[in-house]
């Protein structure tokens, strides 16, 4: 398997995941945010979303939002207040977009781009390399897929994945 099909395999599974744990879950319970701290599912699938479309200008593919629509769901970004989150609908159907673009833009690159240097490495890594980008950008979104599933338990909601 080569490495650009291994990252659309990890992507179809995570948008999967994404998916099964926001079906039902209502925009005012996607803004619970577990206690004493922590980030809101509404926050989560935003940032996933933040993230992919970004990746999507890396790979010259276009991005599905606004990237200041966004902003509230950026690395770094202040806790979310209700008055600046995205309809949760909005944002799956978001999060689906982005997710079709980043197959068909991986699905069309060589896999020599991997080796291509990044233009600015978000861990300001210098020697970071599409490749290498890549691979980290999929355990960032498998690893707030699995904080959905939890946060899904939070708004009171039984778990999606058995």
């Amino acid at each position: 398997m080569s490495t650009l099909s291994a990252i659309r395999q990890q992507a179809v599974s995570t948008h999967r995941v994404v998916n099964l744990n926001t079906d039902g879950v209502s925009h005012a319970q996607s803004l619970i945010a577990p206690k004493p701290a922590g980030n809101s599912a509404n926050w989560v699938l935003g940032h996933l979303l933040c993230v992919y479309n970004d990746v999507l200008g890396l790979l010259g593919a276009a991005r599905v939002m606004e990237r200041d629509a966004l902003k509230p769901y950026a690395r770094g970004s202040a806790p979310l207040e209700e008055k600046d989150a995205l309809p949760l609908d909005s944002l799956v159907d978001g999060w689906n977009r982005a997710c079709a673009e980043f197959d068909a833009a991986l699905a069309s690159i060589p896999e020599t781009r991997l080796a291509e240097p990044v233009p600015n490495s978000p861990t300001n890594n210098p020697d970071e390399t599409v490749g290498s980008l890549l691979v980290t950008v999929m355990f960032h979104q498998a690893y707030h897929a699995g904080q959905l599933g939890l946060l899904r338990r939070v708004a009171g909601h039984a778990g999606a994945i058995a």
